[in-house]
């Protein structure tokens, strides 16, 4: 099923309601976990230890094997939030910004970019709501040419991070919540508008909408949406293939992970043996 084209006219006249497109991000503009190749980025920089990035490699390989997990998403945000403990918001920025041009921007899925960019084109207000960090969102959300984008927050004080969060995790129903708060602020009709994603937990802010689309969808969204009549796009190539070949993929960077770690446990035990 297509869902409703884009309309190309402007989303509503100076003085009344405008049209907004709300985008989840993960598996639905950029294939994979957006805060796991942050994490490497931060990795290849020193923040944390080899064991970490095993455990965010199977964080990635579990969410694009299986999709979301709010328990797994949970402990992989305690322990980011752990190590970003005391670096500085500038610092992690930049990096991000490095992160996207190298990896980010090669991971996009066309078909995505192609129907947020008709939602530009229409003078719809396009907003990108997601658990991941909201300094990748914004990145990626300016980089697009989005109005702008929600995500979670990470406190921080007098420019360092706290390893608290501000709030919850931008997730599941709290989505929702957050696209209602936009809509209010910038005047936005949700009868009108439009929303993407590609989880179960997407499921609340496309029920926020006259014209909501599963794209790229894991079993439950998929079975949801054929339930309630909503469209499905599938911007992945040969998706059974391509579901396979991501799971290789993922489990090639585990082995590289697992790999660092044994070779420095064994320089470690070879050292004081020989010591």
């Amino acid at each position: 099923m297509v869902p409703n084209p884009v309309p190309r006219a402007p989303g509503a006249g100076p003085d009344g309601p405008r049209t907004g497109a709300f985008f989840d991000v993960d598996n639905t503009i950029i294939r994979g976990a957006s805060s796991f190749h942050l994490a490497k980025g931060l990795y290849l920089r020193g923040f944390f230890r080899k064991r970490d990035l095993v455990r965010f490699g199977l964080h990635q390989f579990r969410y694009l094997t299986f999709g979301e997990n709010k328990e797994q998403i949970d402990e992989v945000r305690q322990r980011a939030l752990e190590i970003m403990t005391g670096h500085s918001v500038a610092e992690v920025t930049a990096i991000a910004e490095d992160v996207y041009d190298e990896v980010l921007l090669l991971r996009i899925y066309p078909g995505t970019q192609r129907l947020l960019d008709e939602h530009i084109a229409a003078g719809h207000s396009v907003w990108l709501v997601t658990a991941t960090p909201r300094e990748i969102g914004e990145i990626i959300a300016r980089r697009l040419g989005a109005t702008g984008a929600l995500g979670t927050v990470a406190e921080h004080k007098d420019g360092y991070y706290t390893g608290r969060l501000v709030g919850d995790m931008l997730h599941g129903r709290a989505k929702a919540e957050a696209v209602r708060s936009i809509a209010a602020d910038n005047g936005i009709d949700l009868a009108q508008s439009y929303a993407y994603g590609d989880s179960t937990n997407d499921v609340p802010i496309l029920s926020e909408v006259g014209f909501p689309c599963a794209i790229n969808p894991d079993r439950r969204l998929r079975r949801h949406a054929a339930e309630v009549g909503w469209p499905v796009r599938e911007f992945r190539t040969r998706r059974r293939n391509t579901r396979r070949g991501t799971a290789v993929v993922s489990l090639a960077g585990l082995a590289w992970a697992f790999g660092l770690v044994a070779r420095t446990v064994v320089r470690t035990w070879r050292g004081s043996r020989d010591a």
